[in-house]
C-alpha cells in the first residue's frame, strides 16, 4: 500500500516538473504582453516611407476622445449636384477633418493628438461609381505627415455601399489621445 502512494508521489511530482518546465519554455519563447520599458506618450509604428503608421502603441492610462462618425459641411444646400452641394471626395474629406480639428480644438487638443482614424467612402457616380481612394488620401495629406503636423496616423479606409446621405461620398471617426500632462479639469 505504501509502494503505491509512493509511485503516485514520484508520478504527481514529474508531471508538475514537466508541466513547471513546458511554462518557463513558453514564457521564454512567447513575446511580451507589455513593452519592456514603459511609455508616457503615444507610440507610431511602421514604414517610414508610409503617409500612415501601421501600429500605435497607447501609454496605461491614457484618456482618449473620439469623435463620432463626422460628416461634410454644407458648401451650397441649393447646389443641383452633389459638388455643389458638398464637394468632391477630396472637399468633403477636407471639410470633416477641419470640423475634426474645432472638436478636438474644444478639447484642448490638436490634431497632432490623433492616434486613429476610421474613413468610410461611398462610391462616386461621377467617377463611374468608384471609390475616390485618391481624393481622400490628399485630403488626408493636408492635415497629417506634414512639416506642421508630422503625426502620421494609425488608419483603415472602407469602401461602403453608402452613408446616410447620398450627397455624402466620406464619413471620418477620429481617436485623440491627452496628453499626459494634461488636466481634464
Amino acid at each position: 500500500m505504501k509502494l503505491k502512494r509512493k509511485v503516485k508521489i514520484a508520478i504527481a511530482t514529474v508531471v508538475i516538473s514537466s508541466l513547471a518546465a513546458t511554462a518557463t519554455v513558453y514564457a521564454a519563447i512567447t513575446p511580451h504582453k507589455y513593452p519592456l520599458t514603459p511609455i508616457y506618450e503615444p507610440e507610431f509604428y511602421g514604414s517610414p516611407q508610409s503617409s500612415i503608421s501601421s501600429a500605435v502603441a497607447m501609454p496605461a492610462g491614457t484618456a482618449t476622445f473620439e469623435t463620432s462618425g463626422t460628416t461634410p459641411a454644407v458648401i451650397n444646400k441649393d447646389g443641383k449636384t452633389i459638388y455643389e452641394r458638398y464637394g468632391d471626395t477630396e472637399a468633403q474629406g477636407t471639410s470633416i477633418l477641419l470640423n475634426i480639428e474645432k472638436q478636438l480644438k474644444e478639447q484642448g487638443l490638436t490634431m497632432k493628438d490623433v492616434t486613429y482614424l476610421r474613413v468610410y467612402i461611398a462610391p462616386d457616380a461621377a467617377k463611374e461609381g468608384k471609390f475616390d481612394f485618391d481624393g481622400w488620401f490628399k485630403a488626408y495629406a493636408k492635415y497629417f505627415n506634414t512639416k506642421t503636423n508630422p503625426t502620421k496616423t494609425a488608419r483603415s479606409t472602407v469602401g461602403v455601399a453608402g452613408l446616410v446621405s447620398p450627397d455624402w461620398l466620406i464619413e471620418i471617426e477620429a481617436v485623440a489621445a491627452y496628453p499626459s500632462n494634461h488636466n481634464q479639469d
